[in-house]
This record gives C-alpha cells, sequence and structure tokens, in this order.
C-alpha cells in the first residue's frame, strides 16, 4: 500500500490514452476540468440509495455551515441515470447501488476521478443499512475486516479466466477514529466487528422467503452460528470489493453501515437476534 496521500491507479494503459471518459459518471478528463471540480475534496460518502445520498449531502451541507439551504444541491451525474453525485464542501457523496458489481464500476470511475483530479489524503466511508448479528437494531457496525462468505479476509475477482484472490484489511487507525467519535453521539449503539460481504441477498444470506431456497431452517441457523462464532456482526454485499480497492489504491477506506431490524428471518436464531436490512 501506498501512504504518499494520493490516490493511486494501477492500470499502465491509462497512461497512453488521450482521454479517459468515466461513462457511469457522466464525467471526462477532455469534457471537465476535474482538478477544478474536485481538486480540494478530502472525504467521499457512498452508499446504495441516490435519494439516500442526497439526504446525506444537504446534512453535511447544513453541518459544515454552507451558504443557502443545500435543497437546491445539484446532482453531477445528472447525465446518467446509474449513480447520483452530490457536493457539499470538501465532502463528495456517490451512490453505488446494490452488490459488489454495481459498486466495483462506481469505486472504478471514482477513483481514476480522485486520480485526475489530484486529490490528496482522501478518506472514503461506505454508509447504509445492513443485517446485523447478536446486535441491537439501529446499531452501527463499525468494520474492521470484512470477510467473505466462508469468513476469509479476502475477495475474488475473476480477471480474464484467472482467480485474483486480494486483501480486505481496512485501515484501523480510521476504525478506532470513528468508534471514538460514535461516543459523542449520545443513544448511538456502536461497534466493533467484522462484515460478511455476500454474492446475493436471498439464499447468500440464508434467507428462506425467495424464489429458490436449497437449505433448511436448521442449516440456517447453523451456518449464522458459525458466522457470528468468526467475529461476524453484520451482513451486506459491497464490503469486500469496497476494501480491496481503497487498499490497492491508497484511499483510507471504512465501513460502517447500521443495522436494520427485519421481518426476513421468521425464525430468529437463538442468542443471535439475526435481523437482514432491505435497502
Amino acid at each position: 500500500r501506498v501512504f504518499s496521500g494520493l490516490v493511486h491507479v494501477k492500470n499502465p494503459h491509462l497512461d497512453s490514452m488521450e482521454e479517459d471518459v468515466l461513462y457511469h459518471l457522466d464525467l471526462g478528463t477532455k469534457t471537465h476540468n476535474l482538478p477544478a471540480m474536485f481538486g480540494d475534496v478530502k472525504f467521499v460518502c457512498v452508499g446504495g440509495s441516490p435519494n439516500r445520498m442526497r439526504a446525506f449531502a444537504q446534512f453535511m451541507h447544513k453541518e459544515l455551515g454552507l451558504a443557502g439551504d443545500g435543497k437546491d444541491l445539484a446532482d453531477i451525474c445528472a447525465g446518467t441515470d446509474r449513480y447520483a453525485m452530490y457536493r457539499a464542501g470538501p465532502v463528495l457523496s456517490i451512490s453505488h447501488g446494490m452488490g459488489i458489481p454495481s459498486i466495483s464500476i462506481m469505486l472504478h470511475e471514482l477513483i481514476k476521478l480522485l486520480h485526475h483530479a489530484k486529490c490528496r489524503d482522501v478518506t472514503i466511508i461506505r454508509i447504509g443499512t445492513s443485517g446485523g448479528l447478536g446486535v441491537e437494531a439501529g446499531s452501527v457496525v463499525i468494520t474492521d475486516m470484512a470477510v467473505d462468505s466462508s469468513f476469509q479476509p479476502r475477495f475474488e475477482q475473476v480477471v480474464l479466466d484467472d482467480v485474483v484472490v486480494r486483501s480486505t484489511e481496512l485501515d484501523r487507525d480510521l476504525v478506532e477514529e470513528l468508534l471514538t467519535c460514535s461516543k459523542e453521539i449520545p443513544d448511538l449503539p456502536t461497534l466493533i466487528g467484522h462484515t460478511m460481504c455476500t454474492y446475493d441477498f436471498y439464499e447468500g444470506q440464508g434467507r428462506l422467503d425467495g424464489a429458490l431456497c436449497s437449505f433448511s431452517s436448521e442449516k440456517k441457523l447453523e451456518y449464522l452460528k458459525r458466522a457470528y462464532d468468526a467475529g461476524v456482526r453484520n451482513i451486506e454485499m459491497e464490503s469486500t470489493a469496497f476494501a480491496a480497492l481503497c487498499r490497492l489504491c491508497g484511499l483510507r477506506g471504512e465501513s460502517p453501515p447500521a443495522v436494520s431490524a427485519s421481518s426476513c428471518a421468521p425464525q430468529p436464531c437463538p442468542g443471535l437476534g439475526a435481523g437482514f436490512a432491505r435497502e
């Protein structure tokens, strides 16, 4: 990992391109002055829902005491319906959709945007909802390790016909900073734990209410118990890709999603109180 403060891209082919078009963000190096637009960005917050990220940008606009009421914040990606992007001072707020494929596309283009804009010392945080294991609904789980469905800290990406395995280690200092900040907010139960990332919302997360279900409720509960014993405290569908890309490109990254209660678990696991979030 590189600690120079710059955002790094690991693609030698970009240097020979006359123009880099960020298709899904409706931005480009020839059509936009990216350093002028984004060069002073210090924080990027990403989450699944466009409406949620607009509301977050408006909240940050108010918290930072910026001019105006923030209600008329413009969607920087208005030329596309794939993602939404808003800015409040040094904070960029971007939606990423649901699942690894969607967040991966957004992160590739976001990282290139920050690189072209010559941003330094950027911190990126994923916010949103998740399903909890053994934690109170409404809690915030600060991820110390993103793990796959086998509880391993890795992100497996098929590149051509090779399986590339990448580390999902997150910034430990940032984890502790967020935990310290949480203590200043009353009635916000916060804890540090592993976040499990799955490729699917239904079978992949052990739900019994999908169109397909190939396991018994007993098998589901046994799996969730093993996940809990392995340190997993919440489940979502983006964290391993998020952690791997941030680490490789020199970004301080963290994923502290909130836990939502759910009616999706008809037989809660004794002692776990498993909740699963609907974005």
